[in-house]
């Protein structure tokens, strides 16, 4: 029997990296699992991998009409939001704090703070009237111990890991649990910005020297702590910080 047997989730920015990592170990796991993400095309394709299970939609996070409309689908399809994963994110090029642009600025709290502002308002009444939710956020180990070159990105972060404290506090009396978990960086679509450097193995020797287990983070890595998290082997958990990061922020 699968540990989110009958469970129902949505995974932002399910697509690619981490966010199809987890959709997948869900799907394996026995859960109905709604693939979100801008790029329809990868959501489609990650779906069709997974099976009848699995429903591709796109979807800006950054947009309040697009996460509306991906709960009520979630929740018309499949009958219930039990889980809400949060992953979408997006960062700017690693460099001088003043060289980001405006635009890059607000684009990027847009995807990572307020998306979470938006989802909160649509899926709560949901979580409320079942009398109980799990949100996982994907904050960073960038709010807790942040490289420099990424100091908005680090923000935004650092808001993300916050607020599931916040939010847990808030919703524990209501039998909605929130966590956040904090990956170090990984070989996703966003690691050569992250670096602001060429991905060379020379510049990836640089990075991994920070993190004592010598590797970067997987999606399975990813995928791992947030299948224990969303499951009932965690009922007891809420408002944590989770660093899943070889050690990155000892």
């Amino acid at each position: 029997m699968g540990q989110l047997k009958d469970k129902v989730a949505i995974v932002t920015g399910a697509g690619g990296g981490f966010g199809e990592g987890i959709a997948k170990l869900y799907i394996q796991e026995g859960a109905k699992v709604v693939i979100a993400d801008i790029n329809f095309e990868a959501a489609q394709r990650v779906a069709a991998e997974l099976g009848p299970n699995a429903l591709a939609v796109k979807t800006d996070i950054a947009n309040r009409d697009d996460v509306n409309a991906v709960v009520q689908l979630c929740k018309d399809t499949f009958g219930s939001v039990d889980i809400l994963v949060n992953n979408a994110a997006i960062t700017h090029k690693n460099q001088p704090m003043l060289e980001t642009d405006e635009a890059t600025f607000d684009r990027m709290f847009a995807v990572n703070v307020k998306s979470i502002y938006y989802m909160a308002h649509a899926v709560l009444p949901v979580m409320r009237a079942q009398g109980k939710g799990v949100i996982l956020n994907i904050g960073s180990t960038a709010g807790i111990r942040p490289r420099p070159g990424l100091s908005w990105y680090n923000a935004s972060k650092g808001a993300v890991n916050v607020l599931s404290k916040s939010m847990a506090v808030e919703l524990g009396p209501e039998n909605i649990r929130v966590n956040a978990i904090c990956p170090v960086m990984g070989i996703t679509g966003m690691f050569e910005l992250f670096m602001g450097m060429p991905d060379t193995p020379e510049n990836r020797a640089k990075f991994v020297s920070s993190i004592p287990l010598g590797r970067f983070s997987t999606p399975a890595d990813i995928a791992a702590a947030a299948l224990f998290l969303a499951s009932d082997a965690a009922e007891f958990i809420t408002g944590i910080e989770m660093p899943v990061d070889g050690g990155r922020t000892v």
